[in-house]
C-alpha cells in the first residue's frame, strides 16, 4: 500500500497539470515542464535511534519496539489505539530502566511514526542489541476474550528464517560479529544454527522471566510461553520476545491499559524482567 500511494502520487499530480492545461487552452513552448521526483530507495536503511543510559559500551543493549504506529494504528477500541498504548507502555520501560541504571536502551521508534517489520528486527541487529521486546495489545473477535501473553519465534518459524538467511545471494551478514561471506557454506550453517539456537534459549528464558514477574499483578490469558511465527521475531542472533500486554477489544484490558495503574504496573516487571534477564547472562 506503502509503494503503490508512493508512485500514485506523481502520477496523479502529471494528469492534473495536463488537464489544466487543456481546460484553459495553454501549450506550446512557453508550457513545457519537466518534472522531477525523488522516490526512496527500495533497500534504503531506517536511521538508527540513539542509545540512552551508559556510555559503556560493554553494558548490555535492550531495544523496545512499540507495536505498530504512524498509519498503522493497530487495535483500536472507544478512542484508545494500540500504537498510542505501545508506545506509552515502551517510553514507562525505558524510563523505569535508565532510573535504575546498568542498563542500555534504545526504541525502535519514539514517535508516532511507521516502521515495516524488518526494519523494526533490522535495527535491533544494527545496534548490536543482546535483547528485543515487542510491545503488542491484542485484539480478538470475542470480547470476553482478555489477557496477557508472551510469544517466541516457533520452531517452524526459526527454520524458516534460517532458510531466508541461507539462501540469500549476498552473504555480507555478520553472525554474533562473524561475516558469513567469511566463512564456508558448511560453516556458516553451522555458524547459524548455533547463533539462532543460543537465541531462542534466551528468548524462552525471557519470556519466562516477564510472565514470572506480571503474575499476579496483572491477568494472563496465557500462563506459559507462547511460540509462533511472528516476523517480528525473525533475527538470528537477537534474543526476541513479543510481548502481549493485553487485548484492548475487551473493555476491562482496555481501560487497565490505558490507566497509568496499568502503564506502571506493566513496565514495572518488564523492567525488573530485563534486568534479571541481564544479571544472569553476566553473573553480575
Amino acid at each position: 500500500m506503502q509503494l503503490a500511494l508512493i508512485f500514485a502520487v506523481p502520477v496523479l499530480f502529471v494528469a492534473a497539470i495536463l488537464l489544466l492545461n487543456r481546460a484553459f487552452g495553454l501549450g506550446g513552448d512557453d508550457y513545457n515542464y519537466i518534472l522531477k521526483f525523488d522516490l526512496p530507495s527500495a533497500d534504503r536503511e531506517v536511521g538508527l535511534p540513539p542509545v540512552e543510559g551508559p556510555q559503556d559500551a560493554s553494558r548490555p543493549l535492550v531495544v523496545i519496539d512499540p507495536g505498530h504506529g504512524g498509519q498503522d494504528p493497530g487495535a483500536v477500541r472507544d478512542g484508545l489505539r494500540e500504537k498510542d498504548v505501545t508506545l506509552a507502555l515502551a517510553l514507562a520501560i525505558r524510563d523505569r530502566l535508565l532510573a535504575q541504571g546498568g542498563v542500555r536502551v534504545a526504541l525502535t521508534r519514539g514517535d508516532d511514526r511507521y516502521l515495516m517489520l524488518a526494519e523494526r528486527s533490522s535495527i535491533a541487529r544494527r545496534l548490536g542489541a543482546d535483547l528485543f521486546v515487542s510491545v503488542h495489545a491484542d485484539s480478538a473477535e470475542n470480547p470476553d476474550a482478555r489477557g496477557g501473553s508472551v510469544y517466541i519465534l516457533s520452531q517452524k518459524g526459526s527454520s524458516q528464517a534460517a532458510a531466508r538467511y541461507a539462501e540469500r545471494e549476498n552473504r555480507a551478514d555478520a553472525i554474533n560479529g562473524v561475516v558469513l561471506a567469511e566463512t564456508s557454506d558448511t560453516v556458516g550453517a553451522i555458524l547459524l544454527d548455533l547463533s539462532q539456537r543460543e537465541a531462542q534459549s534466551g528468548a524462552s528464558e525471557f519470556a519466562g522471566l516477564i510472565l514470572r514477574e506480571i503474575r499476579g499483578k496483572s491477568r494472563l490469558r496465557e500462563l506459559g510461553v507462547q511460540s509462533a511465527a511472528f516476523a517480528v521475531l525473525k533475527s538470528p542472533d537477537v534474543p526476541s520476545v513479543l510481548f502481549e500486554t493485553g487485548y484492548i477489544s475487551n473493555r476491562e484490558d482496555a481501560e487497565w491499559l490505558g490507566s497509568r495503574e496499568g502503564r506502571e504496573t506493566i513496565a514495572d516487571s518488564a523492567a525488573q524482567a530485563i534486568r534479571v534477564y541481564f544479571a544472569r547472562q553476566t553473573g553480575v
